[in-house]
């Protein structure tokens, strides 16, 4: 398992899981983590995009939290640099509906969206040779045994 206290903190460029960022604000992101985020190129995914924006969407108006977390979410999309942010091709859509079947099928996991979404950013970051940051070890733990090799950092 690739975990992040053996990972180089000079390496290849990063792609983000979306609870990298929910991470992040909450503070809860080991040393190691923000190491790699101070030292190497971070790349952002639209599927992450699309999940944060996800979120906010689906906030309750009514709850007096919502305001400040759509205010910090909205900042931290907002921070993203436009040359970093890159959406995957039409064949990982494909290859991510595949990849996400057999991991729902060998592991038993009930049919899941956020399942192709985490298969879509590991074939991003294989695609484009980055090493993905991710705090969930059960889902791309699977992913990394099916196609070893892709760079995945989990944390």
């Amino acid at each position: 398992m690739p975990l992040v206290h053996k990972a180089a903190v000079i390496g290849r460029e990063l792609l983000l899981d979306t609870c990298v960022y929910i991470d992040v604000l909450q503070g809860k992101t080991p040393v190691e983590v923000d190491c790699l985020l101070e030292n190497r190129i971070v790349n952002h995914s639209c599927v992450a995009l699309a999940e944060m924006t996800h979120l906010m969407g689906a906030l309750d108006p009514a709850d007096k939290r919502t305001a400040s977390v759509l205010k910090t979410l909205g900042r931290t999309i907002d921070d993203i640099p436009k040359h970093r942010l890159n959406a995957p091709s039409s064949r990982m859509f494909g290859e991510a509906g595949m990849l996400a079947g057999m991991v729902t099928r060998l592991s038993r996991q009930p049919h899941s969206i956020a399942l192709l979404n985490d298969a879509l950013l590991f074939l991003q970051a294989a695609a484009t040779g980055c090493d993905l940051l991710t705090g969930n070890r059960r889902d791309f733990d699977f992913f990394d045994q099916i196609i070893p090799g892709t760079g995945v950092i989990l944390y």
